[in-house]
């Protein structure tokens, strides 16, 4: 049976440290869980003129996470918090990825910033920076490694992240000072933190339409990879 390919984006890093140009990078554990699952990783740079081409030549979309964040002006806000990095040029083509695979009903994944702009492509807001926000808040920029769980969230019944996962309980990672607030029509909260941080979206209308905000590629849990496997099955057309 044919791997269906499943489109990963890429994080981008000006000149320094590796290289003394611009460079793309992406955890080895994004293509090493995909693969796992029985899908064809398959990265994908940031040309927002070839997004056509990309989506002619992927059966999922993968949007990945990084250490920056979605412009506030996306979502209307009329400012900009301080801790606010952007990397426009990355955001344009994940936006123009991400649109043009739901308009084309391809299966789509959004992982921690992923998952904040799925959520805004959907026509929902972000909070800026939950310490400012949110009153006692968890620590969701965990202290320990990525690879083990930083705290707990509550899995909504019904929902497909309950149906992948099998649990209402789940143990995640976490990296992130920014999170959904408002979601958009037709989108559906699935997974939610004890101090009511939002998780996971869905949005039901699509074929398959996830955003998490932990990383399960670390597959700390059966649940991690239990979405990997789902993803690859939506994109074979078997669920």
């Amino acid at each position: 049976m044919t791997r269906p390919v499943i489109g990963i984006t890429l994080d981008s890093e000006e000149a320094g440290s590796y290289s003394r140009f611009p460079w793309y990078a992406i955890r080895e554990n994004y293509g090493t869980a995909i693969a796992a699952a029985g899908g064809l990783p398959f990265m994908v740079p940031h040309e927002t003129a070839l997004v056509g081409d990309c989506l002619n030549h992927v059966s999922a979309l993968v949007v990945t996470g990084g250490a920056f964040d979605i412009d506030p002006a996306m979502f209307g806000a009329a400012t900009r918090h301080p801790s606010v990095t952007l990397k426009e040029r990355r955001t344009e083509f994940e936006e123009a990825a991400t649109a043009g695979a739901l308009a084309r009903n391809k299966p789509v994944l959004g992982i921690c910033g992923g998952h904040q702009l799925l959520n805004v492509v959907l026509g929902g807001t972000l909070i800026q920076h939950i310490p400012d926000e949110v009153e006692g808040a968890l620590a969701h920029e965990q202290p320990n490694p990525r690879n083990e769980p930083g705290h707990a969230v509550t899995v909504a019944e019904e929902s497909l992240l309950h149906r992948i996962t099998g649990t209402t309980a789940l143990s995640v990672n976490s990296a992130h000072h920014q999170a959904v607030a408002e979601v958009g029509d037709g989108v559906v909260i699935n997974a939610t933190a004890p101090d009511g941080v939002i998780e996971g979206i869905e949005a039901p209308a699509y074929r398959f339409c996830l955003g998490i905000q932990w990383h399960p590629e670390f597959e700390i849990n059966a649940a991690d990879s239990a979405i990997f496997a789902a993803l690859v099955a939506a994109a074979a057309g078997v669920a």
